[in-house]
């Protein structure tokens, strides 16, 4: 893995005509409040669904979350959940706390050719987002858990599914997330990967899962806006 390099030795971007942007933790800060709200409503609807303490109910939402892809995917898989109620109840949070991200979309405006978000989460959570961040008119379209049929990152088909829809050729494509893990078949695939690192927990593969290897992972960073203002497009 390599750190963003300095201007004068920026990273070539030339080949790349489509741009795919994880959402959460990716185009806002893991720092920020949002996705904490997120999983602890995740936490609450298992409890509430599987009558579970606290305790017992996180144990299993992360249990699921590590061996499914997502929460939601464990819990189709085992209980036969309806996706859009746990869709509606885990992503009513308050989003306040993010402003319009003007740096940013600056640095995304710049990128030529396609540019998309790809998210295992729901359609109205994410436009929620780019619109509170004011990044909703960057990009051409939003991919959602219901766009790639309920099979999350880093299930393999859900990356074929989403380039297929996009027309976009894997060498000429690049992908950024804030988990590793969900890098790996892109690159497999072909495309450049970037990995806005992420040190919160929801990030960390489980033991189960096959570690990410440094090959899988083009650029490591730790600022989406600032790499963005140094590639060569």
């Amino acid at each position: 893995m390599q750190a963003a390099p300095a201007i004068d030795a920026a990273p070539d971007f030339r080949h790349v005509d489509v741009w795919i942007f994880d959402l959460d933790n990716t185009l806002y800060p893991a720092a920020s409040p949002i996705f904490a709200q997120v999983e602890a409503r995740m936490t609450v609807f298992v409890q509430q669904f599987l009558g579970l303490d606290e305790q017992e109910a996180r144990r299993v939402q992360k249990a699921y979350y590590r061996e499914h892809g997502t929460t939601l995917n464990g819990l189709m898989r085992v209980h036969g959940v309806d996706p859009d109620a746990y869709l509606g109840f885990v992503h009513d949070i308050d989003i306040s706390a993010l402003d319009a991200d003007a740096d940013l979309a600056r640095a995304i405006s710049r990128l030529p050719g396609r540019r998309y978000v790809f998210t295992n989460g729901c359609r109205h959570h994410a436009g929620r987002i780019l619109d509170r961040l004011a990044l909703a008119s960057l990009f051409d379209e939003l991919w959602d858990i219901r766009t790639i049929e309920f099979r999350p990152k880093p299930d393999p088909d859900s990356y074929r599914a989403v380039l297929a829809r996009a027309d976009a050729r894997p060498a000429h494509t690049a992908m950024f997330d804030d988990i590793a893990r969900n890098l790996a078949p892109a690159h497999e695939l072909g495309c450049t990967t970037v990995w806005l690192r992420d040190d919160t927990e929801w990030s960390r593969p489980g033991p189960e899962q096959p570690p990410v290897l440094p090959a899988h992972i083009d650029y490591e960073i730790s600022d989406l806006c600032k790499f963005l203002g140094t590639i060569r497009v």
